[in-house]
């Protein structure tokens, strides 16, 4: 207890570290301040100074990030999740856990630190939702050249870096987010982790990656709350992909959400693609596989009907079972 009481002493605040590494930053010494951040983050999990920790994290994340160090910001930003993890920060749309201690994440009271009470931090649901999205709008924006001569070498190769620089970008953030999802399932409400997060990584893989796996961005929009974006993403899709691919996308889509349980963004989804198709005078793809979907949301729909019908039916019967007695 002696020496953990010394350990947490001989560290310094974070805001020194910070502001130190900061000037590394400065000073375009990228590669030593990554592992000085690295270092210094793990001090202070070590000696269980998670708040200290996420940060430096934090801080490092954005400024690598603000100076287009992709990889380096990337690495920092997966180790802020991991630490989240670590510290066994709740994920709570609704509360706020506040007067943690840092060690145990129990209320000061029932804690019985002898630490004092700078010690006790508070971790805000909301501010550290806020934190995770501050860093996953650091990461760049950046959309490949068009209208390139592919037969001037030059321009392919400008096209080529701007490929493997996207795939980095799309890497990097991927793993963040997934880290940071992961955190939500395991200390949140969501089983599938939060809805938000998920929102934000399909938003990102689809805007960024140079080839789209739309199965994989699917599979994240439909554990997220915004069908419409979603379909938004898929009618634009429809432009992109192989002839016949189009209604495959939508139909995958629409089973996903179903497998999931989820007929309300189901049907939400199948009828923002028809608008979305309206507005850019598109066709919507008809063929044996949306015929079908169209019938299995109706299917659906109409033994959700049924279901409550019945279930009137029970509640109305016993009312009168009651009345008669």
């Amino acid at each position: 207890m002696f020496r953990e009481r010394v350990r947490r002493v001989i560290l310094p605040p974070a805001q020194e570290n910070i502001d130190k590494l900061e000037k590394v930053i400065k000073e375009g010494n990228y590669y030593g301040a990554q592992q000085m951040y690295k270092s210094t983050s793990a001090r202070y999990v070590s000696a269980e100074r998670y708040s200290d920790a996420l940060n430096v994290l934090q801080s490092g994340a954005c400024l690598q990030l603000d100076k287009a160090q992709i990889t380096c910001g990337a690495e920092l930003s997966l180790l802020f999740a991991e630490t989240l993890a670590k510290a066994k920060v709740s994920y709570d749309e609704d509360t706020l856990a506040a007067g943690t201690c840092e060690r145990c994440g129990q209320t000061k009271e029932r804690c019985g630190s002898p630490f004092p009470a700078e010690f006790f931090g508070l971790y805000g649901a909301k501010e550290t939702r806020d934190r995770v999205r501050k860093i996953y709008k650091k990461f760049p924006r950046l959309s490949v050249p068009q209208h390139l001569d592919l037969a001037d070498d030059d321009d392919l190769q400008k096209l080529s870096e701007a490929i493997a620089a996207a795939k980095t970008r799309v890497e990097g953030c991927s793993s963040f987010l997934k880290a940071a999802i992961k955190w939500s399932a395991e200390f949140g409400a969501h089983r599938y982790g939060s809805p938000e997060l998920h929102d934000m990584l399909a938003d990102y893989m689809y805007s960024e990656s140079p080839e789209v796996d739309i199965g994989k961005v699917s599979f994240h929009f439909v554990r997220g709350r915004n069908p419409k974006k979603f379909a938004s993403a898929l009618v634009n899709f429809m432009g992109k992909c192989y002839p016949g691919e189009d209604d495959l996308a939508i139909v995958r889509a629409i089973l996903m959400y179903l497998s999931l349980g989820n007929l309300r963004d189901a049907n939400k989804l199948m009828d923002e693609v028809k608008m979305e198709v309206e507005l850019k005078n598109l066709n919507f793809p008809s063929s044996e596989l949306t015929q079908f979907v169209n019938y299995l949301l109706l299917t659906y729909l109409m033994k959700l009907q049924r279901s409550s019908m019945a279930f009137d039916v029970e509640i109305l019967s016993r009312g009168l079972e009651i009345s008669s007695r």
